[in-house]
Formats: structure tokens, sequence, C-alpha cells
């Protein structure tokens, strides 16, 4: 059995992660925490996997003209901290020092503008599709490696984008396991609305 690559932070960013930089991020408000988790999911175009036009969309460099739906995302400026693969590769997009423009208009306990004080993890995936067992050992690892760099953040800070922008997003759908994720962690998730 290969050993996992070691997960840990160094200015923000991990060595276990492949790094592709984003220009669609920024400094976080003076003084920010990181104090949130926000799980999204993403497929482009949408129920395709493994092709390069995630990366594209992040980096601004998506050929519009690739597939219809492509037309929808044009002028979009968006990026995550991270994104994990199906086959469980983990890429970098944004430093966790700053903030990645994945949250959009949301709100998590009477907080405004959540990217302020979030990372977002986009796992390829729809919101019906299940996840891979890939995904979830690479999500536990990189939560845990990132409770370790981030003392203010905790299991009931984990949220998908759904509950935090309600009515306007719905991954990572009712594909995504969030017992198993507890579960894995060895923690109790609190997400807002769930049972």
């Amino acid at each position: 059995m290969s050993k996992k690559p070691d997960l840990h932070f160094s200015d923000g960013w991990t060595p276990a992660a492949r790094q592709v930089h984003s220009r669609n991020s920024n400094r976080r408000p003076e003084g920010a925490l990181v104090e949130l988790i926000v799980i999204h999911n993403i497929s482009l175009p949408p129920g395709d996997y493994g092709g390069g036009f995630i990366e594209a969309l992040f980096t601004n460099q998506l050929d519009p003209h690739a597939h219809p739906y492509f037309q929808t995302l044009i002028g979009l400026q968006v990026s995550a901290h991270f994104l994990v693969r199906r086959t469980g590769e983990l890429l970098q997009f944004v430093s966790t020092e700053d903030r990645a423009w994945h949250a959009g208009q949301s709100r998590w306990c009477g907080r405004e503008n959540c990217n302020d004080f979030s990372l977002g993890i986009e796992l390829e995936g729809t919101d019906d599709d299940l996840y891979t067992d890939a995904q979830y050992d690479q999500l536990k690892g990189l939560i845990e490696a990132l409770w370790c760099c981030y003392p203010s953040l905790s299991p009931e800070a984990i949220v998908g984008h759904c509950d935090i922008a309600p009515g306007r997003k719905t991954d990572p759908g009712p594909a995504f396991d969030w017992q198993r994720l507890a579960k894995d962690l060895g923690a109790t998730l609190a997400r807002p609305g769930s049972k």
C-alpha cells in the first residue's frame, strides 16, 4: 500500500496538491479568521468528468465555443481553494490565506459574504451522482489538515453551498453523504437546516 501524501500547509499552500494558481481571488478583510468550510460540486460540462474545463474556468481560460453550455459562463470569474477530482487527485487554486471567489451572495450564522472567512472545496461531481471513495478519503485528509492549520475551524462550521445560499444553490446535493463524512472525521457536523 502506498503512503498517502503528507497534507500540511506552508504560506497557505499544500505540497500534496497540484497547484494551479487562479487570479480570481484577493486578500481577506483585515483581521478575518478562517472559520468556515464550504463544500461544493462542479463538472464541466455538467455530468462530464476528467477534462481540463474546470481548471480553465478557474483561470479565466475557458473557451466559450468548446461546448454550448459554456456560453452561460462567459465573463464569469470564479475560483475555489481546492478541487477534489473523481480519482481523489487534489488541486489547489488559491492560498488558504486569501479569499477565493466561490460562495457568491451568501450568509452563515447571520454573517454575509462568506468568501471573507471561508474555504471553498469543490468536488468533481453533480448533485445526483454518487461521489467516489477516493473523494471522501481525500476530503477527510484535507479537512483534518485544515483543522490543524486553522484552530478557528470546527466541525460545526462545515456546510454545503446549499446551506449558505439556499434557494440559489443546491450543491453538493443529495448524492453527498454527510453522515459518511461525519463518521470519517469522527465528529458531529452541525449543518444549518440538517436533521
